[in-house]
């Protein structure tokens, strides 16, 4: 039972920033999260429904155009839902010359909200681009 209790407060001490205001502007949540500017950029593509019948499954697809060479690759992408109670949704690494910069997956929305994947490239330039998500019922209660 003390192991679960010291459990219970280490969750609560490392658990993530509060959730964004409905109407923050999208890059400064991502200067809030990562201390650094993004640009939104047309080398990501972020492809979501701009409307789901549900927020517990909600299908992402990612791609971001680079040749994935030393010279200039991405090194993770960070997706951030700003209305969900933990902000941060997930963090891809890639390595050059071994993967491409191509990610499918599903993830939960809380509510209708615009989804940002946030792309670090070797050079530490964050690119992003930015997505609106209508989702019917909460996916993450």
């Amino acid at each position: 039972m003390l192991v679960l209790a010291g459990a219970g407060s280490l969750s609560t001490a490392l658990a993530p920033p509060v959730a964004a205001v409905a109407d923050e502007d999208p890059v400064d949540v991502v200067r809030r999260l990562t201390g650094k500017t993004a640009v939104e950029s047309e080398r990501v593509h972020l492809a979501m429904p701009p409307k789901f019948p549900t927020g517990y499954t909600v299908p992402l697809s990612l791609t971001v155009d680079t040749p994935m060479t030393a010279a200039d690759h991405v090194r993770h992408v960070r997706i951030f839902a700003p209305l969900n109670p933990i902000v941060e949704v997930v963090n891809f690494h890639f390595a050059p010359g071994r993967s491409e910069a191509r990610v499918s997956t599903r993830i939960r929305l809380a509510k209708p909200q615009f989804v940002l994947a946030v792309a670090e490239m070797n050079d530490g330039a964050l690119l992003m681009a930015k997505t609106w998500v209508a989702v019917a019922t909460d996916g993450c209660a």
